[in-house]
């Protein structure tokens, strides 16, 4: 059902106002041509980014504060320009944005349409005047669809996939080409679908053609078209084509949008019972990708009475429980991955919970040297942020599973270890001493770390009320930077990078967590964790495809590094334990309505 965007952006708990959008200025403004175009923007659309170029300049997207609501009954127009070569059409595109949006002519067109721009997709190369060429060896203008496999990281082209994959999740209902002509030829002077119909002449692999026949993120086809604007163009002129835009999409939703709203009208439970399908069915290795996915499908059966989840991750599990198989960690993700075994002593009664306990307890007491002496840190924690979820969770269960004080002391030393080496002034997690940069994940894995601690660690102890204000601390540092879609980025406090979904799983997990448990003002934080859930939602195809899950991360030297990351399209065995979790999270705070009051 569609809906006016008003009362939705409420129940999202969106501002009606613009978002909180910020390209850093000291990338945005990098040159006089990014300056021209974001002082052209029209004040109605807010600023935000859809990728960064090789040369790290930010690429702008102008964005209507309705536009992440993919119910809203009114057409969805995106405008594209600066793939031609010419600065003229962005200029042109500059021009009609600022009419539609502010023209007393245009404002019934307003009502039943809602604008975005990406003014300028080749930043570098009209920035240059290089024509269609980015300055790098690649050209935008061409090669669509771009390769799944590449994206972001191209060395020569990746403005070609954040574009794509920024238009999948925009998902309007059309996208219209700006371009640059003679008056000859003009859109404007025609009438009809024929006004914006792609030229003959125009290549295969062009983003218009390969828009109305590929599935950008597998989200589904999107009508394109070419708008070709010359120098002199009527107010009647723009009434008439808007108007005859409208007209033909007003009743028609792109496949794309379609497919979003079928993502969106999914409650907590059904995503993680189709995510259960396709993600924990499998331990290898007792390391933290599948027992998170194993720990998912435990608490799905939870909230569902279904026994058979835990009689099958039982199954799975039986060749460690046995000692048939060794469970020694040789690696941080090994000794997360031995929270699997605490789930299942929290389950387990007699000598099955104390052989779990047993085998959760052998990786912990890695926190202790030959004497019996609480070591500074855990081991294998290589210096990086996820450390704090590597080590710290796991030491804290067993602390409560045993009632052991010294695993909750050696717990607290291992996170004051992390907090120090990693924590910067903002409040921002870096990844590693390496570089200052603020990775996605590497914010996620102390979110999430911190949160689990928390729940075991008794309300009595002496270190938890330092600890609970770091996490507050951590949180209201992270919240700052959601993206207008609900999505955290890669690199956090960069909206260049691109909107990844793990970070924004685990962030979110522990925002619900935080409300669930009173350590969290609810009132603050529940419109984050709406727009996250919301964004989360439209992450998550069909057979547990995924979008933009970054690959594994180590320590990396610079920021260009982390924004190279390749972003994973289709399944995911990282991305799909994390949205399970965060799924089974919101399942369990929200109960039988599903619904985030």
């Amino acid at each position: 059902m569609l809906r006016h965007p008003n009362s939705f952006l409420l129940a999202l708990g969106l501002a009606l106002c613009h978002p909180s959008f910020s390209i850093t200025e000291a990338i945005y403004g990098a040159s006089p041509w990014a300056t021209l175009i974001n002082q052209a923007r029209p004040q109605h659309l807010a600023l935000s980014s859809l990728g960064v170029t090789r040369k790290a300049t930010a690429i702008p997207c102008f964005v209507d504060p309705t536009a992440a609501i993919h119910t809203d009954s009114r057409v969805r127009l995106l405008l594209v320009s600066g793939l031609d070569g010419s600065r003229d059409s962005v200029h042109a595109t500059l021009e009609l944005a600022n009419w539609f949006t502010q023209s007393a002519a245009a404002s019934e067109l307003r009502s039943r349409c809602v604008l975005s721009v990406v003014p300028c997709v080749n930043m570098d190369g009209l920035a240059e005047n290089l024509g269609t060429s980015n300055g790098v060896g690649g050209a935008p203008s061409r090669g669509y669809p771009p390769p799944r496999k590449a994206a972001y990281h191209s060395p020569t082209d990746p403005e070609r996939s954040y574009l794509w994959r920024w238009i999948g999740m925009h998902a309007p209902d059309l996208v219209l080409e700006v371009r640059a002509v003679s008056q000859a030829g003009n859109s404007f002077e025609q009438a009809g679908p024929n006004a914006w119909a792609i030229p003959r002449k125009d290549a295969n692999d062009s983003l218009v053609r390969q828009l109305s026949n590929a599935s950008p993120n597998d989200t589904g086809a999107i009508p394109a078209g070419v708008l070709r604007t010359g120098k002199s163009v009527s107010t009647e002129q723009r009434v008439k084509l808007f108007g005859a835009v409208i007209a033909r999409y007003q009743s028609k939703p792109s496949a794309a949008r379609l497919e979003l709203q079928r993502r969106l009208n999914r409650d907590p439970l059904t995503v993680a019972k189709e995510l259960s399908g396709h993600y924990g069915h499998e331990l290898k290795n007792v390391v933290y990708i599948p027992a998170v996915a194993l720990i998912g499908r435990l608490r799905l059966g939870q909230l569902t009475d279904d026994s058979e989840q835990f009689s099958q991750v039982a199954k799975i599990v039986h060749p460690y429980f046995r000692g048939e198989t060794p469970t020694a960690p040789k690696s941080g993700s090994g000794l997360s991955g031995h929270l699997i075994f605490c789930e299942l002593a929290d389950r387990s009664r007699g000598a099955d919970r104390q052989r779990y306990v047993e085998l959760a307890r052998k990786a912990a007491d890695l926190a202790f040297d030959g004497q019996g002496n609480i070591r500074p840190e855990m081991p294998y924690h290589v210096e990086m942020s996820d450390a704090v979820f590597m080590g710290g969770p796991l030491l804290a269960r067993v602390g409560q599973l045993t009632g052991d004080t010294r695993y909750y002391a050696a717990c607290i030393q291992h996170l004051d270890f992390m907090k120090r080496l990693d924590l910067r002034k903002d409040g921002l997690y870096r990844h590693s001493p390496l570089d200052p940069a603020a990775w996605g994940r590497g914010n996620g894995f102390p979110a999430i770390g911190v949160a689990m601690c928390l729940s075991a660690l008794p309300a009595s102890h002496p270190a938890r009320n330092q600890l609970l204000a770091a996490f507050r601390h951590h949180l209201e540092a992270l919240v700052k930077h959601q993206d207008y879609t609900g999505c955290w980025h890669q690199v956090i406090d960069r909206p260049e990078s691109y909107r990844e979904l793990t970070s924004t799983c685990m962030i979110t997990f522990a925002m619900i967590r935080g409300v669930r448990s009173g350590w969290l003002d609810r009132e603050r934080y529940t419109p984050h964790i709406k727009r996250a859930w919301y964004a989360i939602r439209t992450r998550i195809g069909s057979a547990g495809h995924l979008v933009d899950v970054c690959t594994g991360t180590g320590k990396q030297p610079n920021l260009r590094a982390y924004y190279d990351r390749p972003a994973i399209l289709g399944r995911d065995d990282r991305g799909g334990a994390m949205a399970l979790l965060v799924a089974t999270e919101l399942a369990a705070w929200v109960g039988p309505s599903g619904q985030i009051e």
